[in-house]
């Protein structure tokens, strides 16, 4: 696997783990959809979450959050809409993102946005 993948899987496991210690409920994991992919979805106080991961070692090229652009956003909409039909889900969702910086002694910073974007036309 390639380093780039190992980093992702490692943000995914730190931001499951950060929910679920905020009273979230993990629902699924990496749900697929087509071509459109769902790092975490989960729910808390009624309100079902979309959550995409992005994980870096650097802001050197920006902040993890700026790359969940338009087509992305796009995608995981397409992915919501099916899944919220497949559980019969009929109150609130949200998309979210968690953005995680790696530092250099392994340490990390979490940042959680919730209701980061609402996907547009």
């Amino acid at each position: 696997m390639a380093l780039h993948n190992d980093l992702g899987v490692k943000g995914e496991g730190i931001a499951k783990i950060y929910l679920e210690e905020n009273g979230y409920e993990i629902l699924d994991e990496n749900w697929v959809y087509g071509k459109a992919e769902v790092d975490l979805i989960a729910y808390r106080d009624g309100i079902m979450v979309f959550v995409e991961v992005k994980t870096r070692t650097s802001t050197a090229f920006g902040m993890p959050e700026e790359f969940v652009q338009k087509a992305k956003q796009k995608q995981m909409e397409l992915a919501s809409l099916q899944y919220i039909e497949i559980m019969n889900h009929q109150n609130d969702i949200r998309f979210d993102i968690i953005a995680i910086v790696f530092k250099k002694d392994n340490t990390y910073k979490l940042k959680h946005i919730e209701d980061a974007f609402w996907p547009e036309d």
